[in-house]
């Protein structure tokens, strides 16, 4: 409802499509990376709010709430996101099963994610994924 697509005929299969894209946090994986990172600065309540706000539409600018987030981060060693990696990243249940769905269909895989490399690279990997940005 309320939904017009235009130049797609259905029934349609996934191998009718030649690229399909995953959003990371909270989509493939079950946390929100910079809210995490924060935690292990102890700004985690400040980080989150700042996120929440961007994912109502109340901080319109990403780029200005990423940044407002990162900046709560200093401080934070490559060995707390190690430990954020380790002990508190998991992938959702069905999204391995997804991706394999999807390259099986012949489709390429793409993750996209405003976060951080660090994980982003991690999560490719361990998911089999052919592509990030």
């Amino acid at each position: 409802p309320g939904l017009t697509v235009q130049g797609i005929q259905p029934p349609l299969r996934l191998a009718d499509f030649k690229l399909i894209a995953f959003d990371m946090d909270s989509t493939l994986i079950n946390i929100e990376c910079v809210d995490e990172i924060a935690d292990a600065a102890g700004r985690k309540a400040e980080v989150a709010a700042i996120t929440e706000a961007a994912m109502q539409g109340l901080i319109t600018d990403y780029k200005e709430s990423l940044r407002q987030r990162v900046a709560l981060l200093r401080g934070v060693g490559v060995e707390h996101m190690e430990q954020v990696f380790r002990e508190r990243l998991r992938f959702n249940p069905g999204a391995k099963e997804l991706i394999d769905a999807a390259k099986a269909a012949g489709l390429a895989t793409l993750l996209v994610s405003g976060g951080f490399t660090f994980f982003s690279d991690r999560v490719r990997a361990g998911l089999g994924i052919d592509l990030s940005r």
